[in-house]
């Protein structure tokens, strides 16, 4: 009978060491699981952060001048707020002069912006105009296509390229074809309209400092 006390009683304090093993292992583990979770909940700041970064751009100030890609020149005419599903949001206001149009830009979505051009990047364009323009042999929707794009690039050296290929010397219609003649107008529009804007300038001056360095005859002295 002895013995088999004895026995019990072991089994018992082995039971209890089992336990007591078992109960550190679950405390561990979910000692473990809480630190992933605070890990995780550190962690998430520092996602969203590197997720704001690229959208943190310039700023712009009321009466600023901009460069919306698709439009070309525009002012800033307010800086507001509104509030969409419970989250506030501050934009931008931007009147387009040449196409009676006024766009809203979120702050946080305005990588399309640019500031207007430099003096320097001006004088560039200038002697951009100034060069030959490149004779290609490609087919001309191929080439149009191209040249659209290079005028909703929102890039002012590409302007001036389109602007100097399409160039006829001339302002007599028959030398163009009509395609060629809008894609020419809406690139020389948009150089003249950020040229205005960095020269501060009349467009009367704007456009004959342009001409005289696309080497154009205007009808009235062709005649």
């Amino acid at each position: 009978m002895a013995k088999k006390k004895k026995k019990t009683k072991k089994v018992k304090k082995i039971k209890k060491i089992i336990k007591k093993k078992l109960s550190k292992n679950v405390t561990l583990k979910q000692n473990d699981s809480q630190k992933v979770l605070k890990l995780g909940q550190d962690e998430k700041p520092e996602i969203k952060k590197i997720k704001k970064q690229p959208t943190e751009k310039r700023a712009y100030n009321l009466k600023d001048f901009v460069v919306y890609p698709k439009h070309g020149v525009g002012k800033i005419t307010g800086i507001e707020k509104a509030t969409i599903g419970q989250i506030e949001i501050q934009f931008y206001k931007i009147f387009i002069e040449r196409e009676k149009l006024t766009l809203t830009v979120p702050i946080n979505q305005q990588s399309n912006l640019r500031p207007i051009s430099s003096i320097n990047q001006i004088n560039k364009c200038v002697s951009i105009l100034k060069t030959k323009p490149k004779i290609r042999r490609t087919m001309w929707s191929r080439r149009a296509q191209e040249y659209d794009q290079k005028i909703n690039s929102g890039k002012i050296y590409d302007l001036a390229e389109v602007v100097k290929d399409l160039n006829k010397n001339t302002d007599i219609m028959a030398d163009q074809s009509y395609s060629e003649r809008q894609l020419f107008e809406k690139a020389y529009d948009r150089l003249k309209s950020e040229f205005e804007a960095v020269l501060k300038i009349s467009s009367e001056d704007v456009q004959k400092k342009m001409d005289k360095a696309l080497g154009r005859v205007q009808i009235s002295e062709a005649q």
